[in-house]
């Protein structure tokens, strides 16, 4: 193999890509907000838990710290232009479901609307908030799960999430998932 050159760079996030997601939030239609995220991620198989990243002077900071939940809304192809939006406004300016036309639809074990317009919905429970710096740590159990029907296998009822076209975000670009190259375990499976 020929010698692989590599720039030496400082610390930096290069953790690419990264999911986008669309986190909605309050506990009543006067204060539901969505703010879109690009630091969300898994962190624990059971309980199912995730963490979300959030700015403390951000406004959708202080809902979920008081009401302690959350709807993480995945994104697909065509909410890229409302996350992107959501991203780049307000809630102390904007009431982002009236500007944007998506739906809010009460969650069914916590106190936060859900995205209807998205094709998963991930409820969350705040477990603990922990400072880091620019960010604060948001760890949360996910205590239900909402899947568009469209997306379950007609023959096997299994989910099969590929055919929402979801999305990544990377260093201030947004990216559809790319073709399929194997599934777990793929490298060490005995040839039929």
């Amino acid at each position: 193999m020929a010698k692989i050159r590599k720039r030496l760079l400082r610390g930096g996030n290069m953790l690419n890509p990264t999911p986008v997601v669309m986190v909605s939030c309050g506990s009543t239609p006067d204060e539901y907000n969505i703010i879109t995220i690009a630091w969300a991620g898994t962190i624990n198989s059971d309980p199912p838990m995730c963490s979300i990243s959030v700015r403390p002077e951000r406004h959708s900071y202080d809902i979920i710290k008081r009401e302690g939940s959350f709807v993480i809304n995945l994104v697909n192809k065509e909410l890229t232009p409302f996350a992107d939006w959501c991203g780049v406004r307000s809630g102390k300016k904007y009431n982002k479901f009236m500007e944007t036309g998506l739906t809010p639809v009460r969650a069914s074990k916590v106190n936060a609307p859900m995205i209807e317009e998205s094709p998963v919905n991930l409820e969350c429970k705040v477990t603990q908030i922990i400072p880091m710096g620019s960010h604060d740590l948001f760890l949360a159990e996910v205590v239900a799960v909402h899947v568009n029907e469209s997306l379950f296998s007609k023959k096997t009822d299994a989910i099969e999430l590929f055919r929402a076209n979801l999305v990544t975000y990377s260093h201030g670009h947004y990216y559809t998932l790319g073709e399929k190259l194997g599934k777990f375990g793929f490298s060490v499976e005995k040839k039929k």
